[in-house]
């Protein structure tokens, strides 16, 4: 497998709020900390020394609590807010140089977004919303529209085109949302918590609803979230934040198995760990001893290998995709997966 191109990059960024940020930088780098820096001079420390790789056709997801800076951080990639120092590279170029004329291009043809309150104009019909970002481009209706249709009928929403927001129900919305940031046919999706206003049988749709889309489209997509569940299911590389700075980032399964701080460990303390670890993760190379019980794919969830188990302890399955074997799993190992490991454990 090739490695995937670095679409987005942030290096050692920096976001203070208050009447001097380039003061407070400084004592940020010397060790102040976000409290001492509220308390003793008035400011307020949004992320610190940001360091991600986003990488072309994953989902790269950015999660934290209220107040950890996620939201901050993605409203930084398209220059909605600008940095006290630091770097945001696209394509390798530092957008930061950008002039207002390459931002305004940037924002219409290379990076769209899709917001948690929908955004959509309330006097405009589904599909004029649907084609808003090629409309912007100062293309006429006649000429968005058959655009704008295809991807509204690809999120479900064939029919609805005279409608109006006020017509469709939360979930129905946010598909004109998303088709709107397809129609666009951007490279990069911002999703700044986009499904969080929905109800959690609709959250679920969308969900599945974009990694189908996925699968098939292959988008850089940058997603915020606060919900470690949505987080696990969506990402292919997990940012986790706190206090505005990265604690732990890495492919979930590993950050699931191998928490690098106790704040970690209380964040995936509650998880269904069978539901979401998936064989890929524990399999081994080494044949076990004794006789292999069937074939699993690398994608199934520890979940579905127990059941499939019947209850029996001394079970092995070969890993198979594609007729290639990959590796082997036995019941033991995911009972030892589904036992959370502290920090510093061995593995």
């Amino acid at each position: 497998m090739t490695e995937k191109n670095v679409k987005v990059s942030i290096r050692h960024l920096y976001k203070i709020f208050g009447a001097n940020p380039p003061a407070a930088l400084e004592k940020v780098k010397a060790g102040m900390s976000k409290t001492d820096l509220l308390d003793q001079t008035g400011h307020v420390l949004g992320l610190q020394d940001i360091n991600v790789d986003m990488k072309e056709g994953e989902i790269t997801v950015i999660m934290g609590l209220s107040g950890s800076g996620k939201s901050t951080l993605i409203r930084h990639l398209n220059r909605l807010i600008e940095p006290t120092a630091g770097e945001v590279l696209v394509n390798g170029e530092d957008i930061l140089s950008w002039n207002d004329s390459q931002m305004r291009t940037l924002r219409r043809e290379k990076m769209s977004m899709v917001f948690q309150k929908f955004a959509l104009l309330p006097h405009r019909t589904v599909l004029e919303n649907a084609g808003m970002a090629l409309a912007t481009r100062g293309k006429k209706r006649a000429e968005f529209e058959g655009e704008a249709r295809k991807w509204l009928e690809r999120v479900g929403l064939e029919g609805q085109d005279d409608q109006y927001p006020h017509q469709l129900s939360g979930g129905m919305q946010q598909r004109v949302g998303i088709a709107r940031a397809l129609a666009s046919n951007s490279d990069i999706m911002l999703m700044d918590e986009a499904f969080s206003a929905l109800d959690p049988l609709i959250r679920t749709d969308m969900q599945d609803l974009l990694l189908e889309l996925q699968e098939e489209l292959h988008k850089t997509i940058i997603f915020i979230t606060h919900d470690l569940d949505e987080a696990l299911k969506l990402a292919d590389h997990l940012v986790i934040l706190k206090d505005g700075a990265v604690v732990q980032q890495g492919e979930p399964q590993k950050i699931l198995l191998n928490p690098a701080d106790p704040y970690i460990e209380d964040f995936v303390a509650d998880i269904n760990r069978a539901r979401v670890l998936r064989v890929r993760s524990i399999m081994t190379e080494a044949a076990p001893a004794g006789e292999i019980a069937g074939d699993v794919d690398p994608a199934d969830n520890l979940e579905s290998v127990i059941a499939r188990a019947g209850g029996a302890m001394d079970r092995a399955y070969r890993v198979v995709r594609n007729g290639e074997t990959l590796g082997y799993v036995d019941l033991a190992e995911i009972m030892r997966a589904l036992v959370p490991r502290e920090t510093g454990a061995a593995a």
